[in-house]
């Protein structure tokens, strides 16, 4: 009789091991997903890459872009508001809810994860949770956003920030790990951001 084990060794029965097997066939074709939607981050053109996100799952409100070579886990979980700009090589995890408000500008090369290695579990299992930014937040560049976090409407996130716990509307956070180093003058922000680059 053949047996099956999973990753710890342990011995798994029939239900189970259709169960795995079922899940890996499943995130070999996400895998693939990933990989086009990669791919489709080279096109540099706004509509048509804001066409193939949305046909991945991706919720994208009216006026915004995501800029080329962005990456994403799960797609299908990452809802964008209106008039929000997203800077070239960011990462946008939808394995959890991910929820970007209205007017969020964020720079290159940000990372927001919604799940992470439980390094006390015995599995080294996942820890997942969802991030949401309010309205008109501004996030630096190369600032890393960890599952579980708000940041609140009008903050502001320094470059290079590495964002644990949720941060309050207007604050300004920077280090690592991020704590709150100013607040934000301007508690009534109704700005547009400008045009995103045409061919980026």
């Amino acid at each position: 009789m053949v047996m099956f084990r999973d990753r710890m060794g342990r011995e798994l029965g029939p239900g189970e091991a259709g169960g795995k097997i079922a899940n890996r066939l499943f995130n070999y074709l996400l895998d693939l997903e990933l990989m086009i939607l990669r791919w489709i981050g080279n096109i540099p053109l706004h509509w048509t890459r804001r066409m193939f996100y949305r046909l991945a799952g991706m919720q994208i409100g009216r006026g915004s872009t995501i800029h080329m070579w962005a990456n994403f886990y799960n797609p299908a979980g990452i809802k964008i508001g209106q008039g929000t700009i997203i800077g070239d090589h960011v990462f946008l995890d939808g394995r959890a809810p991910l929820k970007i408000g209205n007017h969020v500008d964020i720079a290159s090369y940000v990372m927001i994860y919604n799940s992470e290695h439980d390094v006390n579990s015995e599995n080294f299992g996942a820890h997942v949770a969802p991030v949401e930014i309010g309205d008109y937040v501004f996030i630096g560049p190369r600032a890393i956003i960890l599952p579980g976090v708000t940041i609140g409407r009008g903050a502001v996130v320094g470059a290079g920030a590495v964002v644990t716990r949720d941060v309050p509307e207007f604050a300004i956070v920077g280090g690592v790990p991020a704590k709150v180093i100013g607040e934000r003058k301007n508690k009534d922000p109704h700005y547009r951001l400008g045009r995103a680059r045409l061919f980026q």
